[in-house]
Formats: C-alpha cells, structure tokens, sequence
C-alpha cells in the first residue's frame, strides 16, 4: 500500500542518487574528449596504466636510441670524409715516387719532390689527428632497449703513416722512390680496409635506425590502445549523459513537488 510521507522523500532521494551517477559519467566523458586520453586518474584502468607506462618508457629509449644512431652516423660521416682526403693526398705521393723514380728526373728535381712527399705525409698525419683517427678506437651507440643486444659496436683502426707503412720512406733517390710506389700500394690496400670498417658500420647504423622506428611506430600504437581515449566512444557518453542529466533533474523537480501535494490532505 503507498504511503505519504513530509520526512523522507524516497523519490526525490532517488533521483539525487541516479543523477549523481550520471554527473560522474557525464565528467569523465568530458574529461577523457578534453584530455584525448582514456585513463587520465590511475582509477580509471589501474592495470592498463601500468602497461601503457612501460610501453612509454619504452618510447623514450627508442627515440633517443634513433638520436644515438643519428649521431654515431655523423661521427662515422666526419671520420669517412677525412679518409676520403687522406686517399687523395695518398695519390699525390704516388703521383711524386712516381716522378722521382724515373730516370729522367735529376737529383735536384728530387730534392723537391722529397721535401713535397715529408710534407704531404706530415698533413695526412695532422687531418688524420684532427678527424680522431690517430689511434684504435672502439666504436659503440646504443640504440635499442635491449641490454644485451642494443648496441652498434666495433673498432675504428688508426690511419697515421706509419700505421700505413711509411717509416723512413723517402724519394729523394730513385731506389727509394721505387721502394716508395710499392709502400703506397699497400697503403691503399690498407686505408681501403678501414674505409670498409667505417662504411660497415654506417650501414649498420641506418638499418638499426629502420629497425628502431618500426619499434616505436608499434609501440606507440600499442600504448594508445590502452591509454587514448576513443573519441567516437566518448562524444556518445557525453550526449547519453547530457539527455540523462536534463532527465533527472526533470525527475528531480517531479519528485520534490510530489511532496508538496501531501498537504492538500491537511487543508
């Protein structure tokens, strides 16, 4: 049987209950469309931000494991051009033992062409020093979050000329010249080894820099499942919760008049 109370208005009590319920909904719709993130308070989805953390951390090595590699490729570049030089003042030397070691050439011609060959050998030493190739050097970036595997490494060999062969090589006669070409030779053959170390490791580099944007690429789409908001989703919430909010406190006014006509009883 209804009754009729002025003390408690269960309706009315109600109706505050469910538009309490829908002033949340409607707030964390807002909140997630504003925001452009589903999980913006750790209640939101406790688990999901412990994954979409991880992933985010992860995020942040690839991108600077990229920066890495970028800058490991132009150490590489600077060393790579300086090589490049000291393979063309190597052809310069060859150019003067060859001269020199022909019989046509007087003693005097010599003499210059000598003093030429110790100051060529003098500047391929000063831009092998200037370009940080005047000793072996390990070579190593880090570009992934692998602890184990995340690194291009290697070893840059020292290009000085006496790591070429040339010791007391001298054109100044024509059987050092001679003796000189054959130096030169193998000097090409052995700066062309480091120029291939250096081109490996370049290459290494731009395909762990592939590999390495495919990552983040991934990751990023794996943390903005979990933790973007679904704006299609949302803008929905937002208009079932806006229509609710104009119901209940339509509801809510019903309610709170219906305890007025109880005291019609009274009159």
């Amino acid at each position: 049987m209804a009754s009729f109370s002025v003390i408690n208005n269960i309706a009315s009590a109600n109706a505050q209950a469910n538009l309490h319920s829908t002033q949340i909904g409607l707030q964390k719709a807002l909140t997630r469309l504003s925001s452009g993130f589903r999980i913006n308070t750790s209640g939101d989805d406790a688990a999901g931000l412990v994954t979409a953390n991880a992933y985010r951390q992860d995020i942040a090595v690839v991108n600077q494991g990229i920066r890495n590699a970028n800058d490991g490729l132009s150490d590489l570049q600077i060393k790579d051009g300086a090589l490049a030089n000291v393979a063309t003042l190597l052809d310069r030397l060859s150019t003067l033992a060859t001269q020199s070691a022909s019989g046509t050439t007087s003693a005097a011609s010599r003499v210059t062409l000598a003093a030429e060959f110790t100051d060529v050998l003098a500047e391929m030493d000063r831009e092998v020093t200037v370009a940080g190739l005047a000793t072996d050097a390990g070579f190593s970036v880090f570009v992934s979050n692998d602890s184990a595997n995340g690194q291009v490494t290697g070893t840059i060999q020292s290009v000085l000329a006496s790591d070429l062969g040339f010791g007391a090589t001298s054109v100044a006669t024509q059987a050092g010249a001679e003796t000189a070409v054959t130096t030169i030779a193998t000097a090409v053959e052995t700066l062309g080894t480091s120029q291939a170390k250096i081109g490996a490791l370049q290459n290494r580099l731009q395909f762990a820099i592939g590999l390495a944007q495919s990552q983040l690429v991934n990751t990023k789409a794996a943390e903005s499942r979990i933790r973007d908001a679904n704006v299609a989703e949302e803008s929905a919430n937002m208009t079932r919760y806006n229509i609710l909010t104009q119901s209940g406190i339509a509801a809510l006014a019903q309610a709170n008049n219906s305890s007025s006509s109880v005291l019609s009883l009274l009159r």
